[in-house]
């Protein structure tokens, strides 16, 4: 690991010891964006893949002491997430290559079986941008805003194997199903 992710890791580690899912996240979205600004954030190679087959997800560092993933997630063109939550587990998301559309939603209403949300409007983040989700407010939806890749970093809460996704339905409603998550390479 490069000494710019050493020191981010560092950082991290110091915020997640902080124990308050908001305090956690802003001082993780401080250290994001200024590893990312700074040009700290050197990714080894396979970061760098793009899968064809939709966006790659690779771990970077896992704290089992203070239970938390860093995950690097890369982009190719036209690639996107499904409207998702993310398992009751805070995160912080910063974009260190390209340009990502970031839209947030509200759910506002949850009848068992159908769901429906509300757009909250749609951030286009550059590099070094960073946002933070912690539940209830974890609804959102991502996509690679360019016709190149974009790269990724997000820092969970705990390890997230699955979340669920919401596919459209009838009358603006979404259907919620579980997808299991894992890691490219």
């Amino acid at each position: 690991m490069s000494d710019g992710l050493t020191d981010l890791i560092d950082r991290i580690d110091d915020a997640v010891r902080l124990r308050d899912p908001e305090a956690i996240t802003q001082r993780v979205k401080g250290a994001l964006q200024d590893a990312i600004r700074t040009r700290a954030v050197a990714l080894p190679e396979r970061f760098h893949r793009v899968r064809a087959d939709g966006y790659a997800r690779r771990l970077l560092h896992r704290n089992d002491d203070l239970g938390y993933t860093a995950v690097v997630m890369t982009w190719g063109p036209g690639q996107r997430t499904p409207l998702h939550d993310h398992a009751g587990i805070w995160c912080v998301e910063g974009v260190v290559q390209g340009r990502m559309d970031v839209t947030q939603y509200d759910l506002v209403e949850d009848a068992g079986a159908a769901y429906r949300f509300e757009a909250k409007g749609c951030v286009h983040a550059a590099v070094g941008s960073a946002g933070c989700l912690i539940p209830p407010f974890e609804y959102h939806v991502l996509a690679n805003a360019l016709d190149e890749p974009s790269i990724t970093l997000h820092v969970y809460g705990g390890e997230m194997t699955s979340c669920h996704v919401f596919e459209p339905a009838a009358d603006g409603r979404y259907v919620r199903r579980e997808r299991a998550l894992g890691y490219h390479e």
